[in-house]
């Protein structure tokens, strides 16, 4: 299994390019089912989880062509499986909005209950009760929701709790609904805006989308479309908070500042420096130390939970005390304990974190958990003294394109030993 090495201490400065969100490309993908027609998709990122999503749609029947550049044209005339099956979507809770699409286009679909990462509760009943509002007769069976309808019917559908992923299985679905659907408290997240915005370009008629209430007229068919996927807001806010954190100065492009207006207030906030373009945020420090800032989660647009562990990190060297709340997975602070291993001084106290700046954090041999509690651990390792070590790095490959060569690029010691030389490696290590 790879390892990172990381030897911190360095400022990150540079120039580097924000990749394709993952979860906009994930629905996006997926989207493909809902048409007979080819769906082009560019700005794609390189990551496990748009791997493991291809392997599944190819598994499905779906021809899928992938140029050097990372643009995907995905074919789904020739499906012929409608079942997501175990092996793979164990590994990544979104192959369940295959659900909705397979649904709605063939009029059954079996799909194992999801996998993912350990961070708190996600559950299926919002995808299954908004469907079966639509008509779907649906079962669990031995580990898999088997759904059938001969065709969905439009419905007013209210969201027990904001949910990215229900939104966008629901919305989907409605495309090819007969008749109108109404998403009450619907997710108002960026990536949502993305999937509708490709459904448009394929044909459906959808209203309201970035709103708590989204609007659904079906439609017969859909056809394809050529889309681009937006930027990866959270990838853009992990190397602004490693700039901020290091001291240093970096330009990130291929982006768009407005996606996360709550992440850059808080780095301002920290006494970042920020200027922003159309298409680029530029970030400095000129060396100074960040100060503690205080956030509570929420969904969009609100502070977004994919960025809490970053800023966890960030306390953790700040000047000053501060809070941080987490009330959207009740299961997202797996990395303190890898952080205190570090030298971190946190406390817990239920869902809030009480994060004590300490002047500097030590290497240590960490574990990475989930997604982002991975990319608070390289962070860490940016700033810590001596060297850190960073297992099952599975996970940042889950969500960061390359993490490795982008952190380089800006300066950073960094490294990844493949499982095949860790052997060597280690014997040099202890000889």
């Amino acid at each position: 299994m790879d390892k990172l090495i990381i030897n911190g201490g360095l400022p990150l400065k540079g120039e580097i390019r924000i990749s394709g969100a993952k979860n906009a490309a994930l629905p996006v993908l997926v989207a493909s089912l809902l048409t007979s027609e080819p769906l082009r998709i560019s700005n794609v990122p390189h990551l496990q989880d748009i791997t493991t999503t291809m392997e599944l749609l190819g598994r499905m029947g779906v021809r899928l062509v992938v140029d050097e550049r990372m643009t995907v044209e995905a074919d789904a005339s020739g499906v012929h499986m409608l079942r997501a099956p175990y092996d793979l979507v164990r590994t990544m809770r979104a192959s369940i909005l295959v659900l909705g699409p397979l649904l709605a286009r063939f009029g059954e679909a079996e799909v194992s209950m999801p996998g993912g990462c350990a961070i708190g509760s996600r559950p299926v009943n919002l995808h299954i009760k908004g469907l079966q509002a639509m008509g779907a007769e649906i079962s669990i069976e031995e580990g898999y929701i088997k759904a059938r309808a001969a065709r969905l019917k439009g419905a007013r559908i209210f969201m027990d709790m904001v949910s990215v992923t229900g939104t966008e299985n629901l919305m989907m679905a409605a495309s090819l609904a007969d008749g109108v659907t109404i998403i009450e408290n619907a997710a108002r997240e960026p990536e949502v805006m993305d999937l509708a915005n490709c459904l448009i370009a394929m044909g459906a008629r959808i209203q309201g989308a970035g709103s708590a209430e989204i609007t659904i007229e079906g439609v017969e068919r859909l056809h394809g479309a050529c889309h681009e996927v937006i930027p990866d807001r959270i990838e853009t806010g992990t190397y602004l908070v490693a700039a901020a954190m290091t001291g240093g100065e970096v330009k990130l492009r291929c982006v768009r500042p407005g996606l996360l207006e709550a992440v850059l207030d808080k780095l301002r906030d920290a006494g970042a420096r920020l200027e922003t373009g159309d298409d680029w945020i530029r970030l400095s420090m000129e060396g100074r130390r960040p100060s503690a800032v205080s956030i509570k989660t929420a969904p969009y647009p609100a502070f977004p939970t994919d960025m809490q562990a970053q800023f966890v990190v960030l306390n953790c060297v700040a000047r000053g005390t501060g809070t941080v709340v987490e009330t959207v997975f009740e299961n997202r602070f797996m990395h303190v304990h890898e952080l205190q291993r570090m030298g971190a001084d946190i406390t817990m106290e239920g869902n809030m974190a009480v994060v004590r700046g300490v002047e500097g954090l030590h290497g240590a041999p960490v574990m990475a958990t989930d997604l982002r509690a991975s990319a608070s651990l390289v962070l860490a390792g940016l700033v810590a003294h001596s060297e850190t070590i960073i297992d099952r790095i599975y996970h940042i490959d889950r969500g960061y394109e390359c993490i490795e060569e982008k952190l380089s690029q800006l300066g950073a010691r960094i490294r990844r030993i493949p499982g095949s030389q860790l052997g060597d490696w280690t014997k040099r290590q202890t000889a």
